[in-house]
């Protein structure tokens, strides 16, 4: 490294928006200083720092924040609304519905982040992606049927009428018929009003029960012994092909890829998977992936996909129905970093 901006330039390639952050303002500072100003920063800086807490947001996937009122001005809006795409709506009625409309361009960003976090060695991190991934891939594979990504606002003309058990709570003393668990049927029931509620009880239900709402209708279609009207109102083709999408996601929810979160600091241990674990892991996953037919059609080229996870776009793509490729948003906020820095 022959200058202080080429080491800036170097951790905008690794993707370090942190630290490169951290640095601009520290550089910042000292120049102020060296300037005889206080409480300010050269010209440019704040705008740098910006899109590298941006980027960083974007790539811890801090989906929330993507987009915050700080930002419009200081980051570039192609990019804003680029990760607004894969943002889940803070408060009922916020527009546009980001992830909620469809969760497409989320998985795209996904793809994204695991491969960088991939190329960095944060198996950590790379772990935790997958697990996000495999929580919404149910909701992944209704989207073409619901017409939307689950969103609660909508989701009760799909799942009310006659003869549903949609968040129908189980009476006292009645049989059970319906395989939904007593947090899946709670989280189910919430779904159908939370749209009314006040922003907290919203954004309560995001973080506690969206994710168990997407289980719920990965069940419908793909385990229920005792189908209700959510499923039998459905088209035959369309029914046949929601469960053969559902089942495969759940084979992915269940697969050893998966499960190396329970190893990991974001599971119920401590230690971290190397990234020899992870290739096996994902090696063991893919073949029990094979069972499916959906699976082996959409894994039948992975030998040859360059992706570090060989065949994750694809099986994917085959149960959104939809081609879906890693996303280069974050490639695009370094280009912009680099072309700032000049």
């Amino acid at each position: 490294m022959e200058t202080a901006r080429d080491v800036l330039r170097a951790l905008a390639r690794r993707y370090a928006f942190g630290d490169l952050e951290a640095l601009i303002a520290q550089g910042a500072h000292k120049a102020n200083g060296a300037h005889g100003t206080h409480g300010t920063h050269a010209p440019g800086h704040n705008g740098l720092a910006a899109l590298c807490a941006f980027g960083q947001r974007v790539l811890d996937l801090d989906a929330e924040d993507f987009g915050m009122p700080e930002e419009v001005g200081e980051v570039p809006a192609d990019l804003l609304d680029r990760a607004r795409a894969s943002r889940m709506p803070q408060a009922p009625r916020e527009r546009p519905r980001g992830a909620l409309a469809s969760l497409r361009p989320a998985y795209a960003l996904l793809l994204e982040v695991i491969a960088i976090r991939w190329h960095r060695r944060d198996m950590a991190a790379l772990v935790a992606a997958v697990h996000i991934a495999g929580e919404y891939l149910a909701l992944l594979a209704w989207e073409p049927v619901l017409g939307h990504a689950g969103d609660p606002a909508l989701i009760g003309a799909a799942v009310n009428g006659a003869g549903s058990r949609f968040g129908v709570p189980v009476q006292p003393g009645a049989p059970r018929t319906c395989d939904h668990t007593r947090p899946e049927r709670s989280a189910c029931e919430r779904t159908l009003r939370v749209s009314k509620e006040p922003p907290p009880g919203w954004r309560a239900y995001l973080d506690r029960q969206h994710s168990q709402v997407a289980a719920a209708l990965g069940d419908c279609a793909a385990r229920c012994r005792t189908p209700c009207s959510v499923m039998t109102r459905l088209d035959a083709p369309v029914r046949a092909g929601l469960t053969e999408r559902c089942k495969l996601a759940a084979e992915f929810t269940d697969s050893a890829l998966v499960r190396l979160r329970h190893a990991a600091p974001v599971g119920h241990g401590f230690g971290v998977p190397s990234p020899e674990e992870v290739q096996t892991a994902w090696t063991r996953a893919r073949k029990s992936l094979l069972h499916q037919p959906l699976g082996r059609r959409a894994l039948e080229g992975a030998d040859a996909d360059p992706y570090p996870l060989p065949g994750l776009p694809a099986l994917f793509s085959a149960i959104a129905t939809a081609p879906i490729v890693p996303d280069t948003l974050l490639h695009d906020v370094t280009i912009r970093i680099e072309a700032a820095l000049g």
